[in-house]
Order: structure tokens, then C-alpha cells, then sequence
């Protein structure tokens, strides 16, 4: 079986607060363990008024603490913004509180708009430059202590924390091939380059301690419902963010609406088509259609499913009803290879 997994963004609704997003946040993941998706990853995003997750490290402990079983995890940190020994030591302790359930996903963009980055970075391109040298920095306050001198990150040093490399670009998915680390590609926004990375990745992969052969993880964007009109208008809600966000008025997440016609311009629709080409709208029947053909053309490892869905209940139903067409699509499928160690 394909493992599905949730990335969420702590959304904050319109009319609501970042208090009741968390509060959303850990009941979505209590219910996701139950229903045996196999990780809960959190975002990093800065100055997002709809986004409530910008202190990543804190939402992964209060979602870790509240669940038992759960992979919790980046999805993910925007390394460039930290120095790599914080985060060591940040995934370190939350490793030590949670033993084998913590992933540390990692992304090379900001995050967030241009003046955010700045006032994060300070150094904005050479920080940018430098993502892979960070990568191995912070690989390396995890290894085991060794004689000599040496930087240390207390938590971190020893500890086992599965490193992902993030990407919608082909830079991440060829430093993740040279790593040998698993690759997540953020198809769920911007697929365009999905093929071309997942080509890369799986040609260039190098076997490393940490995965044998390559892992690859595809965002997805999943909304589902009893019927396909009602699937379609919980969708309007995500529509309507990214619409706001192409005219740079990004705002909370908006409640759907009964249609888009008077709400965008013809090119606006049009890119956001193009952006959002890998979402599944519809009835359980829908979206296992659309999903059965998307793995079977991708041969991905893991799907990491998002829905930006206004009404909590809704979202829960929309999860709950992925998992049921997950374990369908399980019972119709040829027998998987081993498992990666991932």
C-alpha cells in the first residue's frame, strides 16, 4: 500500500484565530492517526495572515505531545532562515520528547514575501547559497559524538532524525539524489517541473546510510466529499486563496462559495488551473479514479495529501473519506517492493 500522509498549514479561517487553527490542527491529527496516514507534517510560512504554523518547531511538539503513534514532522523548515545548529537542537529535544516520530523536512525557499526574508536572513543570498553546505552542516550535529573538539548540538548528537530534502524545482531533487536522502516534491502548488524532478532524482539517487534507493513523496491536493458538487465547492476555498495571493492581497482562508465565475479574470483562472493541476475533487468514486491514475503514472513512494477546507467538520470528512480510498486502492493493488527506510 501506497502510505498517505497530511500536510497542513494550520489554516486560519475568516471570522476565526491562530488559537482555534491549533486547536483544529491537533483534532485533524488525532483523527489522521486513526485513520493510519502515516505522517503529520506542519509548514513554514511567514506573515501568512491564513497561516497560523510559522513556529514550526512549537506546532510539531504540541501535535506530538497530543498524538501517540503518528509520525510528526517539517513539511517543512525553511533552512536558509535558521542557523543549522538551531534546528539541530530544536529536532533534537523534540526527538528526545518523542522518540522515532519526529521528520525533519527541509526547503531552501523563505517562505514567505521578500521584506519577511530579509527581516529572517538579514544575509538574504548568501543564505540562499549556501542550502547545501547547511544540509551537511546539520547532518552533522546529528552523528554520533566523536574525540576532539568539535560544534555539538545538545539534544541532537546521536539521535536518528529521518532528514527530507523539499523542493519544487530540480535543485533540491538533484542535492537530494547526491545526498541519498528521500525527496518530496511540492506538486500540490507547483507541478509544473514535477516530472522533470522525479526523472532526475531517481536516475542521479546515490545509496546512502539513511535510504538504499529513492523515496519519493508527491504533494497532493485532496478534496473530497459525498458528491462531486459538494467536493467542488469546499474547493472554492482554496481557489479563492490563491487568487488573492496572485494579487498580493493574501488574507485568512475565505468560506466556499456556490462559483468562482465573477470572482477571477480569465487568466487568474487559468494559472491557478495550472497551479493546482494536482488536486482530486469529487465522491470517493472521483477521487480514487483520479488518484489510482495519478500513481500509477508516478510511481510515487508516499502521497502527502493537503485540503485547505473552511468548515473543520468537512475537513475531517474529507481526510476520513481519502483514507477509505486509499485502503481501496490498496486492495486492488500489485504487492509493493520492501519498504524504504524512511
Amino acid at each position: 500500500m501506497v502510505p498517505f500522509s497530511v500536510l497542513d498549514l494550520s489554516p486560519i479561517l475568516k471570522g476565526s484565530t491562530a488559537a482555534e487553527s491549533f486547536r483544529n490542527t491537533l483534532d485533524l491529527a488525532r483523527h489522521a492517526e486513526r485513520w493510519g496516514y502515516q505522517r503529520y507534517w506542519l509548514a513554514e510560512h511567514h506573515g501568512m495572515p491564513g497561516v497560523a504554523s510559522a513556529a514550526t518547531s512549537v506546532v510539531i511538539g504540541y501535535v506530538a505531545g497530543g498524538t501517540s503513534t503518528i509520525r510528526v514532522g517539517a513539511g517543512g523548515i525553511m533552512l536558509p532562515n535558521h542557523a543549522p545548529l538551531v534546528i539541530a537542537e530544536q529536532f533534537g529535544t523534540l526527538e528526545s520528547l518523542y522518540p522515532g516520530r519526529i521528520d525533519l523536512g527541509l526547503g531552501r525557499a523563505p517562505g514567505s514575501d521578500p521584506r519577511t526574508a530579509q527581516a529572517l536572513r538579514r544575509n538574504l543570498a548568501a543564505s540562499a547559497d549556501s542550502f547545501p553546505q547547511d544540509v551537511l552542516e546539520l547532518q552533522s550535529y546529528f552523528r554520533p559524538a566523536t574525540p576532539g573538539p568539535r560544534l555539538r548540538a545538545v539534544p541532537g548528537e546521536g539521535l536518528k532524525v529521518p532528514l527530507w530534502l523539499l523542493g519544487s524545482s530540480l535543485f533540491s531533487a538533484q542535492l537530494a539524489a547526491a545526498l541519498g536522502l528521500p525527496f518530496a516534491f511540492a506538486s500540490h502548488f507547483a507541478p509544473e517541473l514535477m516530472w522533470s524532478a522525479i526523472e532526475l532524482y531517481r536516475e542521479q539517487f546515490q545509496p546512502s546510510e539513511a535510504l538504499a534507493r529513492p523515496h519519493v513523496m508527491l504533494g497532493v491536493n485532496v478534496f473530497a466529499a459525498d458528491t462531486d458538487a459538494e467536493a467542488a465547492r469546499l474547493f472554492t476555498s482554496v481557489q479563492q486563496q490563491f487568487v488573492n495571493l496572485q494579487r498580493g492581497t493574501p488574507g485568512p482562508l475565505e468560506p466556499p462559495v456556490d462559483g468562482m465565475e465573477e470572482r477571477w479574470t480569465e487568466l487568474e483562472r487559468a494559472r491557478l488551473e495550472h497551479a493546482l493541476a494536482c488536486s482530486f475533487v469529487g465522491s470517493p468514486a472521483t477521487v480514487r479514479q483520479g488518484l489510482e491514475r495519478f500513481l500509477q503514472r508516478t510511481r510515487a513512494d508516499e502521497l502527502m495529501v493537503t485540503a485547505q477546507i473552511y468548515d473543520h467538520a468537512a475537513r475531517l470528512r474529507s481526510f476520513e473519506l481519502t483514507a477509505q480510498v486509499r485502503d481501496a486502492l490498496a486492495t486492488s493493488a500489485p504487492a509493493p517492493r520492501s519498504p524504504a527506510a524512511v
